[in-house]
Parts: structure tokens; sequence; C-alpha cells
């Protein structure tokens, strides 16, 4: 998959299919669009582009209201991760400013669909709105289609909300702790991916070393206090483990000092230490206890474990 940062920088892209939007969690309703998107492609001998913008526009536009308290599902990194599993060709990621935010929807299709990208089709979901106040949509597309040749199709609203999946469904149950209900929605495993530090020193004195987990965007969502059942890939590495959260804010601040995502992986051999992992969530285990000596917390560690081991994943 080819990233775009700049549009300056866009060139080669062949017979692009393209379409728009933060596909925030890259759900099953966003795959819909996707594999659409790849097959029209295939089929035009051409490539797929998705843009999408960052910061996120509600972070800009309304920073001490509704963007003030904002989750994502995935940072960007794990975003672009996800998008190039699902096999997306190119994806442009644009600056989105406050200046950026008055183009009109005629001036993002003129000057960057067509202009830059050269756009041969553009894909909508059945809800999207786009440009300036929102008024470019469908129906604006099909008027601009037919006299400046591209075309335009429109996902049905039955073929994109599976089970009425929303990217607001799947932060509700990452923040409720159900992390099956939320891996259902996803279609695959709620991740997180960070740089491996030193774990906790008491973890290691009982037998049990950690490493902690460090991400370095705060609008990045993680699910409530207590013990997950995980596995991750480090330098190629793949390991099972579990996962302790604590102390997590609502919204997740990587350099608050009580702050504390430590990760204890089994059959552990290798040094990970200064690595980027992909962790990926299957099951919450328990909520978070309190220990009245190490002794105590070893064997509800121990107990923890072997739950763990025995589960399928």
């Amino acid at each position: 998959m080819k990233i775009f940062r700049n549009l300056d920088e866009i060139k080669g892209i062949k017979n692009a299919v393209v379409t728009t939007g933060s596909f925030d969690g890259v759900h099953v309703g966003h795959k819909v669009i996707i594999n659409r998107l790849r097959k029209l492609a295939k089929m035009s001998d051409g490539e797929s582009v998705l843009i999408t913008f960052h910061p996120h526009p509600r972070r800009v536009l309304y920073p001490d209201s509704e963007g003030k308290d904002l989750l994502l599902i995935n940072s960007q990194r794990e975003k672009i991760e996800l998008l190039r599993k699902a096999g997306l060709d190119n994806l442009v990621i644009i600056n989105f400013t406050k200046e950026f935010a008055q183009t009109t929807s005629m001036q993002f299709v003129k000057d960057i669909l067509l202009d830059r990208i050269h756009a041969k089709k553009i894909i909508v979901g059945f809800n999207h709105f786009f440009g300036h106040n929102k008024e470019g949509n469908y129906n604006s597309l099909h008027d601009l289609a037919g006299t400046n040749g591209f075309e335009v199709e429109e996902i049905p609203e039955q073929d994109i909300q599976n089970e009425t999946v929303s990217s607001t469904k799947i932060r509700k149950a990452l923040l409720d702790g159900d992390i099956q209900r939320a891996n259902a929605y996803l279609d695959h495993q709620y991740i997180m991916v960070g740089e491996l530090t030193h774990g906790s020193e008491m973890c290691k004195k009982i037998g049990l070393p950690t490493m902690s987990i460090f991400i370095d965007e705060d609008i990045k969502l993680v699910p409530p206090e207590g013990v997950y059942a995980v596995s991750i890939i480090a330098k190629d590495f793949y390991f099972r483990g579990m996962l302790n959260i604590r102390n997590a804010k609502t919204i997740y601040q990587p350099h608050h000092p009580n702050t504390c995502i430590d990760l204890h992986l089994f059959d552990y051999n290798t040094n990970l230490i200064g690595n980027t992992t992909t962790v990926f969530f299957h099951k919450r285990i328990r909520d978070l206890a309190n220990f009245n000596s190490m002794d105590d917390m070893k064997n509800q560690l121990t107990k923890d474990k072997a739950i763990i081991d025995d589960l399928i994943f």
C-alpha cells in the first residue's frame, strides 16, 4: 500500500477508484466499501484509493465541545496497518486544518479527486457528506459526474450496516470492556500498537515479568481497567499473554504517571524492549483486585494465566 501525506506527492495512480472518510476501526461496514472499491479497481485495471484526514475533523472544528473528549478506536498508525491488511492500494492522508475545512465540495471534487488523483470512479456510503458545511453528497457527485468524466456509485444502507455496525457502538462496547462484542462488530481483534518498555519490578520479583506499552497518541481509546487475554506480534514473533490495564483515564494520557499498561507474555524468551508491538485483544478476564501481599498477587496472576492459557486463540 502506498501512503501519500502530501497532495503534491500524488502521482502514478492508475484508473483510480476513490472513496473518502474517517474509517475509524476499519470495521465490517467499512470493509464492505473497501471490498467494493477493490473489486471495481480490479475490473477497470485500476487502483483503489482511500482519502482520510488527520487530525480527526471534530478535534479541529470543535476542540472545546464534541471534539474535546473524542476517543478513536484506532490511532493513525493502527488504522494504516488495518487498511494495509484490507488490501487497499493507496492511502491519502490529508492534514485537516481550519483552513482546509473551508474547502467547498466542488473544490474538493475538482482540485483533489479529479486534478490530483484523476478519479475514474468515486464510491460513497449511503449517508456520506463532504466539503464545507457538509454540502456535498451522492446527489451532487452524480450531477458532476457526466460532465467531468467520472462515475459515481453509492453503497446501499443495507450493505453497509451489517448488524447496524457503527464506530459509536464499537466504542461503547470497548469502554464497557466487552471485547468479544467489539471484535464481532469489527470483524477482527481490537488492536493496540505501541512501543515496549521496561515493566513492573514487582511482577518481576514474583516471577511473572512484564513489559509496559507506550502509546503516543492521546486520542486512542483504551479499554477499562482489568486483566485481558491478548496475543502480540513483535519482531515477527507471535506470543500469547495477559495484559493488565490500571488507572486508565477516560482519555488515555501517555505521560500520566499513574497510567500503566503491563504485558506478560507466555513462553517468552527474546528481548523485545524498544520494539513496536501490535497487541490483539481477545477477552476481558476480570476486574482489577487489591492484594494484601505479594503472595496473594502471585496466586491470582497465576490463576489468571492458567485461565487464559486454556482459552483457544
